[in-house]
């Protein structure tokens, strides 16, 4: 990772290469020019009392306002450096994927997770892992119930948070085959019942699939996130307590995000060896773009749901 001071720089410096990641700093406001190139920049934030980072911000999409850029960009470094490959990746992956459509995109993040499941950073998360028993089959995974025009399709595993497991990707993704052939489907409505709209895949089904072009070919071929795209103009995603990994990544899909005040989305996933594998490199920075999802994605920080509405990743926080 290389840090640039853009407050001494007056000409744009050429985009990085697929072997670097480059993050800007800055004290004081930043021509757009200068940073959109970078992978990332961090500029100063300051405001009274209750003013936080993205609170009725004006900085320009590929900043993110720290109170302190410099020292911000030191733990991004610390991050990047306990999984490199990952990071490396992941940058790599946001900056191919910016201008390609939505279904290229979605193959290139799944090959990239691929690959990195098979690689040593997330074989040394796995390996410190305890074992874990996969999780029981329940009835309803998913809910679906339809008043008029709309259809509502809930999350329905709640003492587990909606984690994201086998069972519940494949039911959601059966469920919405509904509207997809039914035209007098004016509305679908996505929400998840109890705590938490959902806490992200499932740990215990980390790593199961038999070989990484099984899991390739699982991920792209029988995933939500491309069906759900494909509704976006009719899907409207409402979310509530955490949205952790696919928690996050797979309402950005919706035309319009709802989230209640409660909300906190979170992409744990580099922490793991891993990119955000449920069309996070792709929905996401279509919503804030690609500079502050690298950014959500290094840190692993929570983002609360008053700057998710600053930033795009949500239309209205209600409730």
């Amino acid at each position: 990772m290389t840090v640039i001071d853009l407050d001494n720089l007056t000409t744009p410096v050429a985009p990085p290469s697929g072997g670097e990641i480059l993050v800007g700093v800055c004290d004081r406001p930043v021509d757009p020019a200068l940073c959109e190139p970078l992978d990332l920049t961090l500029g100063r934030w300051s405001g009274p009392g209750e003013h936080r980072p993205g609170r009725g911000s004006s900085a320009p999409r590929p900043v993110v306002e720290v109170p302190d850029p410099r020292a911000e960009a030191m733990v991004l470094r610390e991050r990047a450096a306990a999984n490199p490959c990952a990071a490396v990746i992941l940058a790599a992956v946001l900056r191919a994927t910016e201008t390609l459509d939505v279904g290229h995109a979605l193959e290139v993040e799944s090959l990239a997770y691929s690959t990195l499941l098979g690689g040593p950073e997330f074989a040394r998360w796995s390996g410190a892992r305890p074992p874990a028993a996969p999780p029981e089959e329940v009835a309803d995974a998913v809910l679906l119930s339809r008043e008029g025009d709309d259809l509502r399709i809930t999350l329905n595993r709640p003492e587990r948070r909606n984690a994201y497991g086998r069972q519940m990707r494949d039911e959601l993704v059966a469920a919405l085959e509904l509207p997809a052939i039914d035209a007098s489907i004016v509305r679908v409505v996505l929400d998840g019942a109890g705590p938490a709209f959902c806490a992200g895949g499932d740990l215990a089904e980390f790593g199961t699939a038999p070989d990484p072009v099984t899991a390739h070919l699982v991920r792209t071929r029988a995933g939500a996130a491309l069906p759900l795209h494909r509704l976006k103009d009719r899907l409207e995603a409402r979310v509530h307590g955490w949205c952790v990994g696919a928690g996050t990544e797979l309402p950005a899909f919706a035309g319009r995000v709802v989230a209640a005040p409660d909300t906190r989305f979170r992409l744990p996933e580099l922490a793991m060896g891993l990119i955000p594998g449920a069309g996070g490199t792709v929905g996401v920075p279509r919503r804030i773009g690609r500079w502050r999802t690298l950014y959500l994605a290094l840190t692993g920080h929570p983002l609360d749901a008053v700057t998710a509405l600053d930033w795009g990743l949500v239309d209205e926080v209600t409730g």
